[in-house]
């Protein structure tokens, strides 16, 4: 029986010490191996042809050519190959990170800091990297070399989608309750993601929305102030006792978590509350805590929306939103980076429609527009 074929992987790293550090990690796992390196993206762009990888690990900051080049050129080749950000935690690093992973990055990996040796280092560094790994070339197939001319879309490069447990046929429910907040629940692939739909929102959406986004604490602040720059609603990082008003999207603050209260008093919109409770689905923020809060607070006025990421944070919040009588929107398998998180909340019978994310921002607005259309008639009516 011929032995199940091992996942190559790419690594480009200008530093000598941490393409070793890389290699460490990766030679551990029985079913990963080193297809090759590089020290910056030029020769990069130009080992891929000869060693077709299946998955790239990306410096962000080299000479030559840096990773956000890198990752722009690879993408304008036509290439879907996934590609993992390797981050220092600073202010700079984070911030051309948050450029890569809204410009096609997979997902992205801080460098070990502050370890007390390269054991440590390598033990935390393997933890937070391999299951992205897997994760995102699960069933991968190999990968053809680019094509001759720059810009050719390769077929087949893209890597097969991550498969889950098959459900039973989809059927799509219609949403009958009224909305008064969105709330979002997203992971790995979720800045790409996240850069297509709020956009799409007008300045005039009548809902405040909430965002769950796994981060750490100086990305989610650089996110919002890059998203604000983008979107006709205003962006922010969450701060304690945030009024929820229409207009303005609240991203949770990396290693807090974000729930909503209920007004202290009457007229008085609910407000935000962060606290740095235990990990939740191994994270903080987790998208559970603020979707538990939400349903506990607007009850069936919840429209909640899974989009793209590993793991299943988000499907027992989505539970209780469906309990409560609100609705639960989820991305399709096919445009997500991992179908983990939305395909948890499809194959659980949770999700009233599934869709790709081109279709989203307008379902979201259809449902707004003929909700709030509907409850302004009914009041007529009664008048």
């Amino acid at each position: 029986m011929a032995a199940a074929r091992r996942t190559r992987i790419l690594i480009v790293d200008d530093s000598a010490v941490m393409r070793s550090l890389l290699r460490s990690v990766v030679c551990a796992e029985a079913d990963l191996e080193v297809a090759g390196t590089a020290a910056d993206g030029e020769s990069a762009l130009r080992t891929i042809e000869t060693v077709r990888p299946d998955l790239i690990l990306l410096d962000v900051e080299m000479p030559v050519m840096n990773g956000l080049v890198t990752l722009k050129q690879l993408r304008a080749r036509g290439s879907k190959m996934p590609v993992i950000m390797c981050s220092s935690l600073t202010q700079r690093g984070a911030k051309v990170t948050i450029e890569a992973l809204a410009g096609g990055a997979s997902d992205y990996v801080t460098k070990p800091a502050g370890q007390s040796g390269r054991e440590a280092a390598t033990r935390a560094l393997s933890q937070e990297l391999i299951p992205k790994i897997h994760a995102l070339t699960s069933e991968v197939q190999p990968q053809p070399v680019f094509a001759a001319m720059p810009g050719a879309v390769l077929p087949g490069l893209a890597r097969a989608p991550l498969m889950l447990p098959a459900a039973s046929a989809f059927k799509a429910q219609p949403v009958s309750s009224v909305p008064a907040v969105l709330a979002i629940g997203v992971s790995t692939g979720g800045p790409a993601a996240l850069d297509v739909l709020l956009p799409q929102l007008p300045a005039s959406f009548p809902l405040p929305v909430a965002i769950v986004q796994h981060m750490p604490e100086l990305f989610t602040r650089l996110f919002a102030e890059r998203l604000d720059g983008r979107c006709g609603l205003r962006v922010r990082e969450a701060a304690e006792g945030d009024p929820m008003r229409a207009g303005t999207i609240y991203i949770a603050r990396g290693n807090w978590h974000m729930e909503v209260l209920a007004a202290s008093r009457a007229g008085q919109p609910p407000t935000l509350h962060l606290n740095q409770g235990p990990l939740e689905n191994h994270c903080r923020p987790a998208v559970d805590a603020l979707f538990r809060s939400l349903a506990a607070v607007y009850g069936s006025g919840v429209l909640a929306l899974v989009l793209t990421g590993m793991g299943s944070d988000g499907l027992a919040g989505s539970r209780m939103i469906r309990e409560q009588g609100g609705s639960v929107l989820a991305q399709d398998q096919a445009t997500s980076t991992v179908w983990g998180m939305p395909g948890a909340v499809t194959n659980a019978g949770l999700a009233h429609s599934v869709l790709p994310l081109s279709a989203i921002a307008p379902e979201i607005l259809r449902i707004v527009s003929r909700t709030h259309s509907e409850t302004r008639e009914l009041r007529r009516r009664v008048v």
